[in-house]
């Protein structure tokens, strides 16, 4: 039993002296001046002697020594104690205040820096700022702010397109590389592709890897109906790089002679020839958004097929990956079709309470539940006009195409 105590003793013994080591040496390891941390140390150690060996003795002695002895060697120590560990007592007690304001001790996250390969790019010197980027990129591979700066340089600066390309695919590549700055990088390629370089071709290849990594997703959207616009956009582009003189034909002599001007007017496109123009780019872009609506009004307003418009305005509306503003705008744009079109009070009621239900807490439910409450008031408004009834073939002419398909 007393050879159990003793080895108890002696484990808290050396436990103690190990924690008091690893105290010293940590606040050595964050001292500043680590050499005069130790003198102070030392210094304390004879204080600390001399008080148990020489003050004490003297108080327990008493008399002439506990008096002038003892409490006066004591009274110097203590000076002394305090000239030496004044700051940093100071420092223990107000350190958790200080720490709210400066972050503590704590070292701070390390960072990219680029101000000087910025500097270097506004002196006019892209291959120095490439270098400067590149020392950076080493130490922080996935930092998409240097990889987008380094990217930049090489295809505004340097008009170097495919260099930015390799850039940008490098960072997409990496493992943990966020998505949407992915979608961000790949985005800014199409773009350079377009404006720079003028290649089509390549400008879609990012627009599919778009599609391709994300399937399924909102971006991956916005991609499809930007690749279903890359033939208009390469046709303006074409015609801003190589113009051409455009021939002005002669004005109509004497026109303020003339009994009609009715033939001066631009012919309009046939509405049966701009919807079958429609169903063709939506045979091949069936994601196209902004031409569904155009052929569902068309299919309203020319040709008075409620059922044809209401078909493609649903696959709009049932495409989940479309925003809630965006849906919310095609429900009211059937129920507008609804109502000039003759359908029932019921079935317009039915299309504008689905915008309550979908975004029960959004500005567009709040317009819908207005609308509701005077739908009786507005068919009552509502002219009504004789319709130009068609025959069958000609209300089908270049209309219809496949079954819809599936977003």
């Amino acid at each position: 039993m007393h050879a159990l105590i003793i080895a108890r003793n002696v484990f808290l013994s050396l436990f103690a002296l190990g924690f008091i080591g690893w105290l010293f040496w940590r606040a050595l390891k964050q001292s500043d001046e680590p050499a005069k941390l130790i003198f102070k140390w030392v210094l304390t150690a004879g204080i600390g002697w001399t008080e148990l060996f020489v003050a004490i003795p003297a108080f327990a002695r008493g008399g002439f020594d506990a008096i002038f002895v003892g409490l006066g060697l004591t009274g110097a120590l203590a000076m002394t104690f305090n000239i030496l560990w004044r700051h940093s007592i100071i420092e223990i007690i107000s350190k958790p205040l200080t720490n709210i304001f400066d972050g503590g001790s704590e070292p701070p996250e390390p960072k990219p820096l680029y101000s000087i390969a910025l500097a270097k790019r506004k002196s006019n010197r892209p291959l120095e700022a490439i270098v400067a980027i590149r020392e950076q990129i080493a130490k922080f591979p996935t930092d998409f702010e240097g990889v987008m700066l380094l990217a930049n340089i090489q295809a505004e600066d340097m008009n170097d397109v495919p260099g930015a390309e390799n850039t940008l695919n490098h960072f997409c590549n990496l493992p943990d590389a966020p998505d949407r700055q992915v979608v961000a990088a790949l985005t800014q390629l199409a773009d350079w592709h377009l404006k720079k370089t003028v290649d089509i071709d390549a400008a879609r290849a990012a627009l599919q890897k778009i599609v391709a990594r994300f399937p399924g997703t909102e971006v991956a959207l916005r991609a499809e109906q930007r690749l279903a616009h890359l033939g208009e956009t390469e046709k303006i582009i074409l015609a801003q790089h190589d113009r051409q003189a455009l021939a002005v034909p002669e004005g109509v002599k004497n026109i303020g002679l003339l009994d009609s001007t009715e033939f001066l007017r631009p012919k309009e496109i046939e509405p049966g020839k701009l919807a079958a123009a429609y169903v063709k780019q939506l045979e091949q872009h069936p994601h196209d958004s902004e031409v569904r609506e155009k052929l569902a009004q068309i299919y309203a307003h020319d040709f008075q097929r409620l059922d044809l418009a209401t078909m493609e305005l649903a696959q709009l509306i049932n495409e989940p990956r479309h925003s809630p503003k965006q849906i919310a705008r095609w429900l009211n744009l059937l129920a507008n079709f609804q109502v000039e079109l003759g359908a029932d009070v019921e079935t317009v009621t039915a299309t504008l309470e689905k915008i309550v239900a979908q975004f029960p807490d959004s500005p567009a439910a709040g317009l819908a539940q207005r609308r509701l409450a005077r739908i009786n008031l507005e068919f009552k408004a509502k002219t009504e006009t004789p319709g130009v009834k068609l025959g069958v073939y000609e209300q089908n002419i270049g209309l219809k195409y496949g079954a819809p398909r599936k977003s």
